[in-house]
């Protein structure tokens, strides 16, 4: 399996639009902190989450199909490639998610791009983002139209996390990596 620099450089190669390698980091350190938490292999989970969106840019109507051949064929183990499959399930995939790894995937993803959109209404970025105003704006649906509220609300339930905790988990990881709080 590709060590975490050849993932960097394999994100880099596929995307080139900064907003989505922003996104891609911010998945990332989130799976990083709840890897470090569970005792999970934080190299893994980072990269997972790193290259969980590797198509989008190229293929959105078919991501994240598209992006199996490319891992398969740059050496990513079946479960890193089945976590990003399952983050798209049931609606682009046939990939349940059966691994933490999965799961986690799922619940970061949505909440990272809906903090990240509120953050840019902030003056102070994501050092002013709390966790009640983070969950009042999802209650606005023209904001950010694009992220799944219900998809939020079924992450933080797939990991049996309380939705006000992993809000607060996933601000804390965001506004910790300089790539992402900048």
């Amino acid at each position: 399996m590709p060590d975490y620099n050849s993932s960097i450089e394999l994100l880099h190669k596929f995307i080139k639009n900064e907003n989505l390698i922003k996104h891609c980091y911010a998945v990332e350190s989130a799976m990083r902190f709840y890897a470090e938490r569970l005792n999970e292999d934080c190299e893994i989970w980072a990269v997972t989450g790193l290259l969980h969106d590797l198509d989008w840019e190229m293929y959105p109507d078919t991501h994240p199909n598209t992006s199996v051949p490319v891992l398969e064929e740059n050496g990513y183990e079946k479960f890193v490639i089945d976590a990003i499959l399952g983050h798209a399930y049931p609606e682009r995939t046939n990939v349940p998610r059966e691994t933490l790894l999965a799961k986690y995937l799922f619940a970061c993803d949505e909440i990272t791009g809906f903090i990240m959109a509120y953050s840019l209404m902030k003056p102070g970025g994501l050092n002013e983002v709390e966790t009640k105003s983070v969950k009042k704006k999802m209650k606005d649906k023209a904001f950010a139209r694009n992220v799944n509220r219900e998809d939020i609300l079924k992450g933080a339930e797939e990991i049996n996390i309380d939705l006000d905790v992993h809000i607060t988990n996933v601000i804390s990881a965001m506004k910790n990596d300089k790539r992402v709080n900048r």
